[in-house]
């Protein structure tokens, strides 16, 4: 089983933690996203993932896209560990959680949009950060809601789900940009008490072969 990523991309690091946590043995194959004007962008990699974004998980003859997608498939092949719970109103809670974080506060943060905000609308560095902390913070505060309800030691109780898998790299991003999270106690709690677990602390991006 190959993975390919990048260090610092979120939805990577989400599918790193999936494969740690199962205990899945991978061979990490870096896709630089910023090298070369991204070795996203190359042929070889254009025609294993044409949306030229990562992660993509290569398992014999299969070929996966998007980090959800290669997480539900991870927990349908490698059962144990589970990431999503049995009871289907709660499985959908979850999943429910995991797509606001991934389909509605990442996209609006990450490289692609960045570059597009400087070179056609001519935005500054300082600009663009108003741009993110602002759908950040939207974002995250819709999470505290939700978490200030369902949270135990983790998003829902005290079992790791993938809503944790999608949480924690958002946070990380969002340090990096240097959003205040003080108004996030509930995030904030979450995201420490997965950082004492093995598979996370594996996975974090400084701890990447690949991590410049």
């Amino acid at each position: 089983m190959k993975l390919y990523g990048y260090w610092r991309s979120s939805a990577a690091y989400r599918v790193r933690i999936a494969l740690f946590h199962k205990e899945i043995e991978f061979e990490s194959i870096p896709v630089h996203l910023v090298k070369d004007g991204g070795e996203q962008h190359q042929s070889a990699y254009a025609e294993l993932n044409p949306n030229e974004l990562v992660p993509t998980l290569v398992d014999g003859d299969l070929k996966l896209n998007q980090s959800l997608a290669i997480i539900d498939y991870l927990d349908s092949r490698f059962p144990e560990n589970s990431l999503y719970p049995a009871d289907a109103i709660e499985r959908a809670k979850v999943q429910a959680l995991a797509l606001d974080i991934a389909c509605e506060i990442h996209p609006l943060n990450n490289l692609r949009v960045q570059q597009y905000l400087g070179s056609e609308f001519s935005l500054e560095d300082k600009d663009k950060l108003t741009w993110s902390h602002h759908w950040m913070s939207k974002g995250f505060a819709a999470v505290e809601a939700q978490l200030a309800k369902s949270a135990g030691l983790y998003c829902f109780g005290d079992i790791v789900t993938v809503a944790d898998l999608c949480l924690v790299p958002q946070v990380y991003n969002a340090n990096r940009f240097k959003l205040d999270m003080s108004a996030f106690p509930h995030i904030n709690r979450v995201v420490e008490n997965c950082l004492q677990l093995p598979a996370f602390i594996k996975a974090l991006p400084e701890n990447q072969a690949d991590a410049q």
